[in-house]
């Protein structure tokens, strides 16, 4: 029998049901003969709208004729299950003064299925969903002020102006400014098609913002301020090896390896996997926590105890602001601080920076290279000009 796949596809902006198969002349003459089918030169493929109706008339025209394998839509109809819940959470969730507030609520019909759309082919495209709610919330700023003006109606004149009254009327920040950028690129470009439709809009300039970093004497009153074992072994993970509070409370039972000495980080930023070294002191520290802990974490490393779910990111940060409180450290230090002071200090002990972008999970050496501006050992052994005016005694005090 036949093959063919029913695969999810994004056409136009639209969703679209794709027929998928090897080329046969009698697939062929069947397909192209279902109520409604359309050529899709880009993509190579017959399709019709998203719509159960349409999934039925394809299963009917083909019933018994080819096999089909529909795994593809399926598991994006599922996601789309968990999107769209997230896009539209009046519905069946808040009383009816908060559904009248809501952004979305008071869209357009057109500007409400466009980001319908444009959330969907995020999820289509297996983005995470920190980014897909980040993009989703820049793109919103825009369809807000459009009112009943269609978003896909606007030029790269209207864009620049928009993206200039963000920056002098809203306030936003640089680092804001790209997200905004990159999340209009993304539906005007990926979702619409257009080409090169932002190559003429300028990007602001980002500030060289340098990390915060605590010195060997504030770690150890950090440490030293934490009773609670639960709690510093959190840290203890954090600082040991450089890891983002996400990676941190994501960490499994299972991502220990204490044969190896290492610990896995799954699924971090970008999707990446990467292994880190475990410190000896921290593998001592896991022990004590696990073997006191009670009740004792089934999965996760650090574990909610009522929950048994990973646990929760802000929890972990309110205990570093606690312990930063207890040991008087007054300067302006967060849990992140623990990654870039891991990375500074093993910059500073002469560790090459390209293994330091490998443990930190950077994409790019420039990520990393920001260390470099911090690194202490550069700074003190940098000359002042005014010290070589007292030194010759041209100046005097």
């Amino acid at each position: 029998m036949y093959k063919i796949n029913i695969n999810p596809l994004i056409h136009r902006g639209s969703e679209s049901i794709a027929i998928v198969f090897a080329e046969n002349s009698i697939i062929n003459s069947l397909v192209k003969n279902i109520d409604g089918i359309k050529w899709s030169q880009s993509n190579k493929c017959w399709h019709l709208p998203l719509s159960k109706e349409n999934y039925l008339r394809i299963a009917t025209a083909l019933k018994n004729k080819v096999s089909i394998n529909n795994s593809l839509l399926k598991e994006y109809l599922e996601k789309r299950k968990k999107l769209i819940p997230d896009l539209l959470p009046a519905i069946q969730t808040k009383p009816a003064r908060q559904i009248a507030r809501s952004p979305i609520f008071k869209l357009s019909k057109l500007n409400k299925e466009a980001l319908e759309i444009f959330i969907q082919h995020l999820g289509l495209k297996a983005y995470s969903q920190s980014t897909i709610s980040t993009y989703r919330n820049e793109f919103l700023q825009l369809l807000q002020l459009l009112k009943e003006r269609p978003v896909n109606t606007l030029t790269t004149d209207e864009i620049k102006l928009f993206m200039q009254f963000s920056m002098e009327k809203m306030g936003i920040k640089e680092n804001t400014a790209h997200s905004r950028l990159n999340a209009l690129k993304y539906y005007f470009e990926q979702v619409l098609g257009r080409e090169k439709f932002f190559y003429d809009i300028p990007r602001p300039k980002r500030p060289l913002l340098l990390p915060n970093i605590m010195g060997e004497k504030e770690l150890a009153r950090l440490f030293n301020a934490l009773g609670n074992l639960k709690h510093k072994a959190i840290l203890f993970t954090a600082y040991s090896a450089g890891l983002r509070v996400s990676e941190v409370v994501d960490l499994k039972l299972s991502d220990i390896d204490s044969n190896r000495m290492q610990i896995k980080v799954e699924n971090a930023k970008g999707k990446k996997d990467r292994y880190v070294g475990l410190s000896p002191v921290l593998l001592d520290i896991l022990r004590q926590y696990i073997t006191t802990i009670n009740p004792r974490p089934s999965i996760f490393l650090f574990e909610g105890s009522q929950t048994k779910t990973p646990y929760n990111s802000r929890t972990a940060q309110r205990i570093f602001q606690l312990a930063k409180e207890k040991a008087g450290i007054k300067k302006a230090v967060s849990f992140h601080s623990l990654r870039h002071s891991f990375a500074t200090h093993l910059l500073e002990k002469g560790i090459d920076i390209h293994y330091i972008k490998e443990i930190l999970g950077h994409f790019s050496i420039k990520t990393t290279e920001r260390y470099l501006h911090v690194k202490r050992e550069s700074l003190v052994n940098i000359i002042s000009p005014l010290d070589d005016l007292w030194e010759k005694g041209e100046i005097r005090l």
